[in-house]
Parts: structure tokens; sequence; C-alpha cells
């Protein structure tokens, strides 16, 4: 997931409760997240609850959320997503949530409360908040159609310099597993995996960077530097909004990737607990969801919210939507650290 857009958030925050523009940071809250969630849109219960934001703290992907928490960082609420729950958890970074403290808990879609080591041994390790896809996205003015029907157009040398992945270990793998016919990354051989790193290798070829946030990779395809990018719903959406001729392909031949993210609540955080639930129950408000899914593109855990607006923005359920994709589930820790040491020396050339 899942660095969202900036200029649109910053005249939005006007539209909270008529507050200006501009928020003091809580530090009785301190939040570490994707670049962009501290969008107030996202939780204007809480700003009129409080009247300021919280105090944030950005990583790139989860990994370095992981080792920068492991290091001795510290923070009250965390926004792992679905690959990367299991890790945090088994590695005792995170305090079971308390439910009964979610006024708006029976509102969240119930498949979700359990996905993936969300719930284990009666605890609720994870508030799931947004869910989406990475996809191949392009430019409509500078691709033809005929070559964004394939994941291996990536690798093709045509587009040499003009192609950005994310600097994210678990997209990237993905991308790398869907090219050579890999759907459940949990399935992948020795040899599956030789194949997905063959290929990302061959992409690194005609990379023109390793994009680490949203607005990056927007800013690249919206000057035409990149024509061809492997990315979040957000920068398709966002792009097309303003105006930019870019589109996101999900139904190449290999498919798409999905994902659900969400809150956890850090086991060393020193901050307020009561904030911390009141941020929690900001994020399940129906306004959150409406928000998230008109203006960024994601889904949102709040079924009512997706039944209003989900449709239209092409989700269904959690099942239709991620049928026949490669979703990221939590994978081995042996697996896991395969994929991060071999794409540090992909990106390295080696």
């Amino acid at each position: 997931m899942k660095t969202l857009k900036t200029l649109i958030a910053s005249a939005a925050i006007t539209a909270i409760g008529g507050m200006g523009a501009t928020y003091a940071e809580d530090s009785e809250l301190v939040i570490f997240d994707w670049g962009g969630y501290e969008d107030p849109n996202f939780f204007p219960d809480y700003i009129e609850k409080h009247g300021m934001s919280p105090t944030y703290s950005f990583f790139t992907d989860e990994e370095e959320a992981f080792q920068k928490m492991r290091a001795g960082f510290r923070a009250d609420l965390g926004h792992p997503c679905s690959q990367s729950v299991v890790k945090w958890r088994e590695a005792g970074m995170l305090e079971p949530i308390d439910t009964s403290r979610l006024s708006r808990w029976d509102d969240v879609i119930s498949e979700f409360k359990t996905i993936d080591g969300f719930n284990t041994d009666g605890n609720q390790w994870v508030v799931p908040v947004d869910w989406g896809l990475t996809a191949l996205t392009y430019r409509t003015d500078l691709v033809d159609a005929a070559d964004t029907v394939s994941l291996h157009s990536f690798a093709d040398p045509k587009f040499a310099g003009r192609v950005s992945l994310p600097d994210n270990v678990d997209d990237a793998y993905a991308l790398g597993y869907l090219a050579v016919g890999i759907s459940d990354w949990n399935k992948a051989t020795d040899a599956d995996f030789q194949k997905a790193s063959d290929f990302l290798r061959k992409v690194h070829q005609n990379i023109r960077t390793y994009w680490a946030d949203g607005a990056e990779i927007r800013s690249l395809m919206a000057s035409g530097e990149v024509t061809l990018s492997w990315s979040w719903n957000e920068v398709g959406v966002i792009l097309e909004s303003e105006g930019h001729p870019v589109a996101i392909n999900e139904d190449t031949t290999e498919g798409k990737s999905t994902w659900l993210c969400g809150y956890v609540i850090l086991k060393d955080g020193q901050g307020n607990k009561d904030k911390a639930y009141d941020f929690l129950n900001a994020w399940l408000d129906e306004r959150s969801g409406e928000y998230m899914v008109n203006e960024w593109g994601y889904g949102h855990s709040n079924a009512m919210a997706m039944d209003k607006h989900g449709p239209g923005a092409g989700f269904g359920t959690l099942e239709s939507y991620s049928e026949g994709t490669l979703w990221q589930a939590p994978v081995s820790a042996d697996h896991r650290e395969k994929m991060i040491a071999e794409f540090e020396l992909i990106k390295a050339g080696f």
C-alpha cells in the first residue's frame, strides 16, 4: 500500500470541522506509518475530539520499519500489511487489541478480522483498514496497449530506462513470481524463486529508478520520465484525476497482486492508550471509508462504506477482488529472508 496524494490532502484539510490548514502534532500518540496516511481526512473523528493530529514517523516498506523497531525505535501504532503481520507478532512487537474499546468494530467487514494471522489464540492483533492491488500502470500516450498485455513487458528492452518498480521486496517478488506463472508464493519451489529472481534481474536492466513512495512515481509518470510502472491503486487513480494519460491494466496475462493492511498496537509504545483507541475508532468511521474509496481508489474495511461506494470503484468482496491474483500472504521466515537478500543484490546490479 501506500503513499497518498498530498496536494488534495492539504487542500481538503480545511473541510474538517472548519479548522485551519495546519494542525499541531499530538506528542501523546506516535504513529509509524506509510507516508501520506497522515491526511486528517482519514481520521476526522480524532481531529474533532482532540484538535490536533498525532505525531508521525514514516517508513517506505515494512522490512525497513521492522528493522528500525528492532533497533529500538518506539511508536504507539504501526501500519503493516498482510504479509508482515505474523513476522511482527512473532518478534514480540505487538500488543493484543481490546476490541471492546472499538465502538465501530461491528462495522468492520467480518472476513477481514481473521485473515492471515490477524487473529490468533483468541487475540486480535490487527485493526484492518485498507486493501488494494499492485498492477501494471502505464502512460497511454507513450505505450501501446499491445505492450501492456503481459508483465513481461517490464523486461522488454524497448522500455530501457522507462520502467520503475517499488523499492519494496514484497511487491517486487509479487511481480517476479507472477511473471513466471506462480500465483501463490507459499507454494513456490527453490527453482521458482530462482526464476522469479532471474526475471527481476532482467527488469533491472530497464529500471529508471526504484520508487520509494507514491508521490515519487506519480511525478515520474506525469513527466513521462517513466512510462511503465508496477504500482498501487492510488497512482493510476490520482494521475487520471489530474488529467494525465495514465491507465492501470489489472488484466494482464499473468495477473496482479492484492493485499490488506491495518493498524497494530506496538508493545513498547509510551503514548496515551485512550488516544490510540480514539485513533483506531476514527479510522473505522464510514467517512474514512468514503474518502479512501472515492479519493484514493483503495478499499476500506468499513462494510457500509464499501456497500455504498465500493461497487462503483470496482470492488466486490475481498474474495472476488483477490481471486486469480497473487495474494500477499505471510511467507515463512526463511523464504522472506531469501527474498530480502536477493532483492538487495538485484538492486545493486548483481
